[in-house]
């Protein structure tokens, strides 16, 4: 294939601006540790070098799954994906992330947290190179599980190293650096994602994890010490691990294959079966865990009402939160007019606000308890997603402050409401010697919350999409723009059926050059108007999960004055 000037010049601009990022990343870094502590000997202190490692590893992962929605339609559009190859290019990534976190941090305690960490950090890289140079949907699929792999033994090493690594006394000033710029990046990624897609370069949304990731493993293999929980001792729980992978795993597969082949084909009955054997299998990873000697998940933990509850609320709002802002960028670029980092650039605000008040939420959560912010944080997103359901189509970008930013201001204001009280209350309602595992349940039911609730909506949107595009095509007291002959915008049954072959690809189905011009318009029109109707509805049922979440909290979560005298101790 002959490659265009434009086309180096697009590749060279994209990887300068992502080795330029990862310098401005290690210079930030470098001020602000030599801001906040002495210089020792000339050199930096041993703390520096833990946060740099950590911090470059957590920022691949948080880079890689929030630059990715802003590509996604770019991707859709080179590798011919269809929309239920996109749900498994994000879902694949958090559902080995989801179902093997636990066993990543247990892994890490009893082999050397340095040496897992490591470990993950050099899959994870590897994977991503993979990833961007991937020629078809299936090498990318693969690849994203192969990060999530990696990322399931990387991410749970960096606070655990740097708990165990960092004097308890500059701890929690490590900690909130580590934050800070973790949040950072998750506020960069959307934008990083979308800029990389407008040069034509939305293969960078993986390269960008490379020099990240060298940075990371040599300041790792250099300069940070080893550690490891001497006092624990047994096996890591592998049947726990693989039967949560495989019950995730036939979920989302049944989920997404019944969306893609239709509820009604005959083809859907083994995704149905196996849809049926993943909450089987939910079941019996419950089981295993009963009678494991070294348990992945302590079962007992969810006897504690208050935990039990959190925990449910966090299956609904993240998953609400996960599945819906999957379609959100799609929406944006496909049916609204928007360029990748005009969409990548709309959602900053709700990071934003997301990252300034947790701190003063935090604070008052101490101070009144988490119950009421866990009450009302939950339905402001739910109101939020309401107004982002509301639009229909907009005039593009130059309509984004009246359709799109007040549903993004109120979910930011919701979710800067629960985040900080939300962590408080899991690791708080429990002793202090369960608060590390019981803070790694909830992470892992977030997860899994976004992985269960994407392929769902997923299915949800297919079918809507599907039969929303059947009846418009066919109903023939559509309104016809004025600029259209009503004979020549007619549609035969074999017309609609060759769109409707095609409409797993949901806003991207295409329209066939044989149609006429007034027919191509009527089409592409029912398209937009039927992926509306799909993204409307998706945040409605977003809106609902948000206020059982909100239910589950006024139900279970108990104020804090009446937790066990023994919690948090």
């Amino acid at each position: 294939m002959e490659i265009s000037l434009h086309h180096i010049w697009t590749k060279f601009s994209g990887i300068f601006s992502f080795t330029s990022f990862c310098a401005l990343h290690f210079l930030q870094l470098y001020l602000q540790s030599h801001i906040i502590e002495i210089r020792s000997g000339g050199r930096m202190k041993q703390k520096t070098w833990i946060l740099l490692a950590t911090i470059s590893a957590s920022s691949m992962a948080f880079i890689s799954q929030s630059a990715l929605n802003s590509a996604l339609p770019a991707i859709q559009e080179d590798l011919g994906a269809s929309a239920a190859d996109l749900l498994w290019i994000v879902n694949i990534f958090q559902l080995f992330l989801g179902a093997l976190i636990l066993i990543g941090g247990a892994l890490g305690d009893m082999h050397g947290r340095k040496r897992v960490f490591a470990a993950g950090i050099g899959v994870f890289t590897g994977a991503s190179v993979l990833a961007g140079f991937a020629g078809s949907t299936n090498a990318l699929i693969a690849y994203r599980a192969l990060m999530g792999l990696g990322g399931a033994l990387m991410v749970p090493g960096s606070l655990a190293i740097i708990s165990a690594s960092i004097p308890s006394s500059e701890r929690g000033q490590a900690i909130g650096i580590w934050s800070a710029f973790t949040t950072m990046t998750s506020i960069l990624g959307p934008v990083l994602g979308g800029f990389f897609v407008d040069i034509g370069f939305w293969r960078a949304v993986f390269f960008i994890n490379v020099p990240l990731g060298i940075l990371a493993l040599t300041v790792l293999l250099m300069k940070v010490p080893e550690s490891r929980d001497e006092t624990r001792t047994g096996r890591a729980d592998i049947p726990g691990a693989l039967s949560a992978t495989m019950a995730l795993g036939a979920i989302v597969f049944g989920a997404t294959e019944i969306g893609r082949l239709g509820i009604d084909s005959p083809r859907s009955l083994v995704p149905a079966i196996l849809f049926l054997a993943g909450i089987a299998g939910m079941f019996l990873f419950v089981f295993i865990e009963r009678r494991s000697p070294e348990p992945m998940v302590k079962l007992k933990l969810f006897s504690n009402p208050t935990f039990s509850g959190t925990n449910l609320l966090t299956l609904m709002l993240y998953g609400a939160l996960g599945g819906a802002l999957f379609f959100f960028p799609l929406n944006l670029i496909q049916i609204q007019g928007y360029t990748a980092l005009q969409s990548g650039l709309a959602f900053v605000p709700f990071s934003i606000l997301l990252m300034t008040m947790s701190p003063w939420v935090g604070r008052m959560s101490d101070r009144f308890g988490p119950r009421r912010f866990l009450l009302y944080g939950p339905l402001l997103v739910a109101g939020g997603f309401i107004l982002l359901g509301i639009p229909g189509i907009t005039a593009g970008v130059g309509a984004y402050w009246r359709s799109y930013f007040p549903g993004v201001l109120l979910l930011g204001t919701g979710m800067g409401l629960v985040v900080s009280p939300l962590t408080s209350t899991v690791m708080g309602c429990v002793q202090s010697s369960n608060a590390g595992i019981a803070s790694g349940i909830n992470n892992a039911i977030s997860r899994a919350a976004g992985v269960i609730a994407t392929a769902l909506l997923g299915m949800v949107a297919l079918l809507v999409f599907s039969a929303s595009l059947e009846a418009s095509l066919r109903d023939t007291s559509a309104v016809v723009p004025d600029s259209m002959e009503a004979a020549a915008a007619a549609i035969s049954e074999d017309q609609i059926q060759l769109l409707l072959e095609e409409s797993d690809e949901l806003a991207a189905t295409p329209v066939p050059d044989s149609f006429s011009p007034a027919l191509k318009q009527r089409s592409e029109l029912a398209i937009r108007q039927s992926f509306v109707q799909v993204f409307r509805i998706i945040m409605f049922i977003a809106a609902g999960l948000a206020v059982i979440s909100s239910v589950f909290t006024g139900i279970f979560v108990a104020p804090k004055k009446d937790w066990p005298e023994s919690a948090g101790e």
